[in-house]
C-alpha cells in the first residue's frame, strides 16, 4: 500500500499520537463515507482519516477526531 500524507496529516498525526500503521488499519479496516466531489472519510477507532485514492496510491489530506 503506497501511502503519501500531506503536511497538515504528518502534524495532526504527530499531535494526535497517530501512527503510519493506525493509519493504514483505518483505511482497510474502517468505516467508509463519501465525501464530494472525490473525498473518502474511514472512521476507525477515535480518529477519521480523509484521503483521495488515485489508482493504487492513497492521499492522506488530515486525521481528525471522530
Amino acid at each position: 500500500m503506497l501511502i503519501k500524507l500531506s503536511e497538515h496529516a504528518q502534524d495532526r498525526m504527530l499531535i494526535r499520537g497517530i501512527s503510519l500503521k493506525e493509519i493504514e488499519q483505518a483505511i482497510k479496516q474502517g468505516s467508509k463515507e463519501l465525501q464530494k466531489p472525490d473525498k473518502i472519510l474511514s472512521y476507525y477507532r477515535h480518529f477519521c482519516v480523509v484521503y483521495r485514492k488515485r489508482k493504487a496510491m492513497y492521499y492522506i489530506i488530515t486525521v481528525k477526531p471522530r
